[in-house]
């Protein structure tokens, strides 16, 4: 075997670049390689321990960042490696994985990516209020920590410091943690999910399951239609409760309804259908007619906001001029007109109007005019049977639903 002379700096230095790119070899795998603009590169050519077969690395330019003695170094490393049975290039991916793993592993950092993941399939509203729910209620607990270094202690303090003031969210604490810890296992960022070593009835008080509350008596809704028609202030909130007394749609659907839902020809509102709660694919979009009444609420609705602004892409837009208004609003409006009171039946929230639509139009369909399937398809109930709904899930309910709202809204005007 030749014996290889070591190189010197300044055998380096005066090496001039050539039309063709050479090497020069320092001994024990290490060379450097001079290229025909002038840079020249260290490299590392060994036989890999594990693949046996001969492979190469770069180890960086001469003289910056790495230096004839920087090289040798490094070189030392790699044999000792490869007497270990080590290859150094796989060592390498492995370590820098490892960092990476380390600083993506920050719980802050998980959470944030777990997040976004998320949002490809939930709605705008309601992952908004999932990130709200965790920067408030979680990260300040754990912001500094890796995720594997989180312990039981942390998460029960988290969901029962929460359980004190409010029991459903510190139950939806638990569920999205669950689900953040599962996705954080499959990423190797922890090696275990902590809520399966813990159940949540354990830590969170047993709830007692209420209905939503809604109102059934006549004389108490014609109260609140009264309230509601004649209040004048707040005009978007008041527009709000005027369309769901008479469109009888999710809070998140209400509060987030854009003006192209509205067809104001063929008077109809159509919301996609990934944006309501059951999102199946094979289900139409959600489909309402939209009665006289409603019309006359949403052409209110239009004049006041280009009063102001040009058209905004939601109808109910909130205090920031720029975001859809907030079910909560909502929700704040209707105590303001006195409808918090359950235990005298004058407790009310933007969702239960479902429910007095549902109850209401059981009571006053006295003819029965108005088919159950009817009826469900105007709040998008669907079959539990997987059967059932693959068979009429294309049915078009639109004709039968015309006469099933403007009976609706007729009533809720005589009021």
């Amino acid at each position: 075997m030749r014996k290889v002379t070591p190189l010197t700096d300044t055998k380096i230095k005066t090496s001039k670049s050539k039309e063709k790119e050479y090497t020069l070899a320092d001994g024990n795998g290490l060379q450097i390689l001079v290229k025909t603009n002038g840079i020249k590169l260290w490299q590392f050519v060994y036989s890999s321990p594990t693949l046996r077969k001969r492979r190469k690395t770069t180890l960086g330019n001469y003289p910056t960042p790495t230096t004839l003695k920087n090289a040798r170094e490094k070189r030392n490393e790699y044999l000792d490696l490869i007497a270990n049975g080590i290859d150094p290039i796989d060592h390498l991916r492995s370590e820098k994985q490892k960092v990476v793993v380390e600083v993506s592993g920050l719980f802050e950092n998980v959470m944030h990516e777990w997040l976004e993941k998320e949002s490809r399939n939930t709605a705008e509203s309601t992952h908004k209020r999932k990130e709200d729910m965790l920067v408030k209620d979680v990260l300040p607990y754990i912001k500094d920590k890796h995720i594997k270094e989180v312990d039981i202690d942390d998460i029960i303090k988290i969901i029962t410091t929460k359980d004190k003031k409010a029991t459903e969210m510190a139950s939806r604490i638990y569920n999205n943690l669950d689900n953040l810890f599962r996705y954080g296992v499959l990423r190797r960022y922890c090696d275990r999910n902590l809520l399966a070593d813990i159940r949540k009835s354990d830590i969170i008080k047993t709830r007692v399951v209420k209905n939503m509350a809604k109102i059934t008596d006549k004389d108490i809704l014609k109260e609140l239609v009264s309230e509601i028609y004649g209040n004048e202030k707040a005009h978007i909130l008041k527009n709000v409760l005027k369309l769901v007394l008479h469109l009888p749609l999710r809070p998140d659907n209400l509060c987030n309804l854009k003006w192209e839902y509205i067809d104001f020809e063929k008077r109809t509102v159509t919301i996609p259908r990934e944006l309501m709660k059951i999102k199946n694919i094979n289900l139409n979009d959600f489909v309402l007619p939209l009665t006289n009444e409603v019309m006359n609420i949403l052409k209110d609705q239009k004049i006041m906001q280009t009063q102001y602004t040009t058209l905004k892409e939601y109808i109910f837009i909130g205090i920031d001029n720029r975001k859809p208004v907030n079910s909560e609003s909502g929700n704040r409006a209707l105590d303001r007109l006195g409808f918090n009171d359950e235990s005298k039946g004058r407790k009310i929230r933007l969702h239960g109007f479902r429910g007095t639509f549902r109850s209401l139009i059981d009571t006053l369909d006295t003819e029965n005019r108005f088919s159950f399937e009817v009826k469900e398809r105007a709040l998008d109930h669907h079959e539990n049977n997987k059967s059932t709904r693959a068979y009429n899930h294309k049915a078009n309910y639109l004709d039968q639903l015309k006469p099933l709202m403007n009976f609706w809204s007729d009533y809720i005007m005589s009021l």
